[in-house]
């Protein structure tokens, strides 16, 4: 099995910055893709950015966070990062990181297999 755990949520002002982490632990060689979801209340969950676990720094974002957050990953300790930067209102949400054992650049979460519990990104105007 593989757990994830993230953790950096808060509260901030728009136009201000926070930093998500995720630590992977378990079956961890297995997993091909790890990707950053967010989901406001009344709303499905949104793909926000992927990157694989090897092959370089490959990613891939949502339209809505382009030039704004930076997915990332250092292997060596297991973790996955978002780093939020510009933010704005609407990008308030849980925020969750999911993993899965695919080569597969994807923002649909129904092809994640792994799901950590989220962490609450609160953004006031």
């Amino acid at each position: 099995q593989v757990q994830l755990a993230e953790s950096g949520g808060g509260s901030v002002q728009a136009g201000g910055s926070l930093r998500l982490s995720c630590i992977v632990s378990g079956y961890t060689f297995s997993i091909k893709s790890l990707g950053w979801f967010r989901q406001a209340p009344g709303k499905g969950r949104e793909g926000v950015a992927h990157i694989y676990t090897s092959y370089g720094s490959t990613t891939a974002y949502a339209d809505s966070v382009k030039g704004r957050f930076t997915i990332s990953r250092d292997n060596t300790k297991k973790a996955l990062f978002l780093q939020m930067t510009s933010l704005k209102p609407e990008d308030t949400a849980m925020y969750y990181c999911a993993a899965d054992d695919r080569w597969y650049r994807t923002l649909r979460a129904d092809d994640y297999n792994y799901w950590g519990q989220g962490t609450q990104v609160t953004v006031s105007s």
